[in-house]
């Protein structure tokens, strides 16, 4: 069996599109995209779900908590799922926040940190996983998360390249799923279930072609 990690933020958890705060529903594993893409893969791969709400790439958060900063998990969170046959790396979204004050092209060298961890990781005298780095579509800036996000739509328009440059240098699997899909226009960030869907199918159309 191919065991596959999912490591992600709060659209790899499957957080509905929220109208204020105090909404977090999260859709059943059937419904999010890493359910998606086990339904799609069949019972010959194990996915393994490690989405974070508000995880970033590469930093702690001075308001959420150090522990949003997905570098610091990355390593225990291998070593806990080992073995494993892929990793696929769906970050980058918190990083826009106004309060990191980054690029696009900062935002895929903190990807390229998480790909060198999993490229690196030899567990137990295990071989690395296979990687597939994901590009969110571009965001909004709308709703309740408008303001945190301030500046981040036209940000995030140049993520996806920046990651595929990322990708392509480091010899791994990239998919933009802003070719697929796009944000809800009720928080400018997570996705409908329709959306959860696409990305979903589309993940497994490139996992298989990384694990066959």
């Amino acid at each position: 069996m191919k065991r596959i990690l999912c490591f992600g933020d709060s659209n790899t958890h499957g957080t509905k599109p929220m109208r204020d705060s105090m909404d977090a529903a999260r859709f059943s594993f059937e419904e999010r995209w890493p359910g998606v893409t086990a339904a799609e893969l069949g019972s010959s791969y194990h996915i393994i779900e490690e989405g974070l709400p508000g995880r970033t790439t590469v930093h702690d958060d001075p308001f959420e908590g150090a522990h949003k900063n997905g570098k610091s998990y990355l390593l225990p969170c291998l070593e806990s799922h080992w073995p494993l046959d892929a990793v696929v790396i769906a970050l980058g979204v918190n990083d826009l926040k106004a309060r990191f004050g980054v690029r696009p092209s900062d935002i895929a060298a903190g990807v390229g940190v998480l790909v060198d961890i999993v490229k690196t990781a030899t567990v137990f005298g295990g071989h690395p996983p296979e990687v597939l780095v994901v590009a969110s579509p571009t965001i909004l800036e709308a709703g309740w998360l408008g303001e945190m996000f301030a500046g981040g739509s036209q940000k995030s328009s140049g993520v996806a390249p920046c990651l595929e440059a990322i990708a392509k240098a480091r010899k791994v699997a990239f998919l933009d799923a802003g070719t697929v899909a796009h944000v809800s226009p009720i928080d400018g960030i997570h996705f409908d279930g329709a959306n959860h869907r696409a990305i979903g199918v589309a993940v497994a159309h490139q996992l298989k072609a990384v694990l066959a």
